[in-house]
């Protein structure tokens, strides 16, 4: 019974194995199933391929003459565009320090040589679909603008929101901003596994003259993918300074204060979780409380009034 989508559009997988009685059996075999099939006969064909082309799914061989199938596939999972793209190991290999090596590289499946064509089949079918569910997970997120983002044991980013990145890059006054998180995340991470500390915490990345970001562990969501919720911590002092001084509300001081450090509108609402319109409608209070007109106007007597301190 073909696996493929019932529309136009036919799954592809990437197969890669050195042996050309393997690639033979194997794509008569998915292409009657319904698949699109590309080919690869080496770790380096396969990581070109990819550059190119994002398949749905990813048969590995493990053992391959130059670059083996453990390191195409972490080189894979470097890739952006294919991290999310399950990879099922194909190999003789049976040892257990071998199906350990290819979870740790990131396949998600192991399947022993000779294939059985019937649970190949049973099995990309229940990567495609978890893949399918991941990626309409992360969808949900984005539309819902939640500051998330997953990240590996070493502190590279597995995804994130956009809204966490304009968050990120926003606190931080870098367009790189999430190199500094994501720093600090691996810092946390390897502290916590040395430590033995409990799969939770709250920590908190101060920068100079920015704000500061509070970053929460949520728990990990898959062998290596681990959840951070992120949180714009302004300078509270800053806060009440400017809420005395011109008899603001809570959140007119907040709006101030990012004004005053010169982030747009967008910005600050990606800060404080506000829709674009509001920020605007809390700009024209802070206007008239302040007597002016403008929000340069605006940035330059809330800069007065914190510089005097």
């Amino acid at each position: 019974m073909p696996m493929a989508e019932t529309n136009d559009r036919r799954d592809i997988v990437l197969l890669v194995d050195d042996s050309p009685e393997a690639l033979g059996f194997l794509t008569e075999a998915l292409e009657q199933s319904g698949f699109s099939v590309l080919i690869a006969t080496s770790g380096s064909a396969a990581l070109s391929i990819a550059e190119r082309i994002t398949p749905d799914v990813i048969l590995l061989d493990a053992v391959m003459p130059g670059i083996d199938g453990f390191e195409t596939c972490r080189r894979l999972k470097g890739n952006a565009a294919v991290g999310q793209t399950p990879v099922l190991f194909m190999t003789g290999l049976t040892e257990t320090e071998h199906v350990v090596r290819a979870l740790e590289a990131g396949g998600v499946d192991y399947l022993t040589k000779p294939i059985n064509i019937d649970e190949l089949r049973a099995r990309i079918r229940v990567h495609l679909s978890n893949a399918r569910s991941a990626q309409s997970a992360r969808v949900a997120l984005d539309a819902a603008g939640r500051h998330l983002l997953a990240v590996r044991s070493d502190g590279s980013v597995c995804w994130s929101t956009p809204q966490a990145t304009r968050l990120v890059n926003a606190a931080t006054g870098r367009d790189d901003g999430m190199a500094i998180v994501t720093r600090r995340i691996a810092g946390w991470m390897a502290n916590r596994l040395r430590t033995g500390a409990p799969d939770d915490g709250t920590f908190t990345l101060d920068q100079p003259e920015q704000s500061s970001l509070q970053i929460s562990f949520l728990g990990s969501i898959g062998p290596n993918e681990h959840l951070f919720r992120l949180t714009a911590e302004n300078r509270r002092s800053d806060d009440a300074v400017l809420r005395q001084h011109f008899a603001l509300t809570p959140r007119e001081s907040e709006v101030l204060l990012w004004i005053a450090k010169g982030k747009a509108n967008r910005d600050i609402g990606e800060i404080l979780g506000l829709s674009a319109r509001t920020v605007t409608k809390h700009l024209e209070q802070i206007y008239v409380k302040l007597g002016v007109e403008n929000r340069a106007s605006a940035a330059v007597k809330a800069t007065q009034v914190l510089h005097s301190l």
